[in-house]
């Protein structure tokens, strides 16, 4: 099955999300998506190792979503077939008095994959465009120099923060690392659904907190702090994919493809052998077979 995604991929703004649709499935159903899934697996495994093996580049995916939009499920499904030697998941929180400490890339830095790696950031460094700018007052916890009260914190200061974002990226990929941003684009219809699901089914209430209600009643200004985030920070070396949410089988077909797409773009290679290297190995190869006749 050979569908193809890139209508959800963004290279520039400015974007609306009422123009992208929640519940896409390009007709196809879940079982199509459950066989087309586990096709793809063995590729990704097979691109991964070739990664892996390579050693020189790096692939880092960031995820960002409302809640309840099924980021957790997403990367467990897509990413089930891979080796965790050569895979690295981060699932940031509330910043501790430590990132504070530093400024607020600080600690993503220092998370980004190895080459050789893929790495997954659940919630990333965008948390400071997105949560941030939904709730100023989170900045004051920075301590920044010129900051000292919400009215402070003007467009300008946002420009300059999707400067420094855009920036990181681009050092990023100079250096060897791909960089591919998912948003899963949920209605806000479903998110009632997968919260009264969390409500009405026991091993799923740890899952729920008052805090997720307060959040919701600002849905649509996180709608439009994300179109400014995603619109601001697109590029063609870092683009955004605006993924169908309602649906969790198709976003985690849809995502899956488009890792592995990504990844045979890069079009990783084991490491060529000298001649030399060619000349020692046929002699190691050898030595082992005349181990083998050797009586016992």
């Amino acid at each position: 099955m050979s569908q193809d995604y890139k209508q959800f991929k963004i290279t520039k703004g400015p974007i609306k999300l009422a123009d992208f649709k929640t519940d896409e499935t390009f007709g196809l159903s879940k079982k199509d998506a459950k066989e087309d899934l586990e096709d793809f697996q063995e590729t990704l495994f097979e691109l991964q190792e070739r990664l892996y093996a390579e050693n020189r580049r790096s692939l880092l995916i960031v995820f960002q979503a409302m809640d309840a939009a099924g980021k957790d499920s997403a990367i467990e499904h897509v990413m089930s077939g891979v080796n965790p030697q050569g895979c690295q998941v981060f699932s940031f929180k509330q910043p501790n008095d430590e990132d504070y400490e530093h400024d607020f890339l600080w600690r993503h830095y220092d998370a980004l994959p190895e080459r050789g790696r893929i790495g997954i950031h659940n919630r990333s460094h965008y948390e400071y465009v997105l949560v941030c700018k939904v709730h100023p007052e989170y900045i004051l916890k920075e301590r920044l120099p010129n900051i000292r009260k919400v009215d402070d914190i003007t467009k300008p200061f946002w420009d300059d923060r999707y400067k420094s974002i855009r920036q990181f990226e681009e050092h990023l990929t100079r250096n060897g690392t791909t960089i591919i941003k998912f948003f899963l684009h949920l209605s806000k219809e479903e998110q009632h659904e997968r919260f009264m699901d969390r409500l009405n089914e026991k091993d799923k209430h740890w899952k729920f907190s008052a805090g997720d209600l307060d959040e919701r009643e600002l849905w649509e200004d996180y709608e439009r702090v994300y179109e400014e985030c995603i619109s601001a920070t697109s590029s063609d070396e870092a683009p955004w994919y605006i993924i169908p949410a309602d649906k969790k089988w198709f976003s985690r077909l849809a995502i899956g493809r488009i890792i592995v797409k990504t990844l045979q773009e890069m079009n990783p290679d084991f490491p060529k052998v000298s001649k030399k290297q060619a000349e020692e190995l046929k002699l190691y190869k050898e030595q082992l077979e005349s181990e083998a006749d050797k009586p016992k």
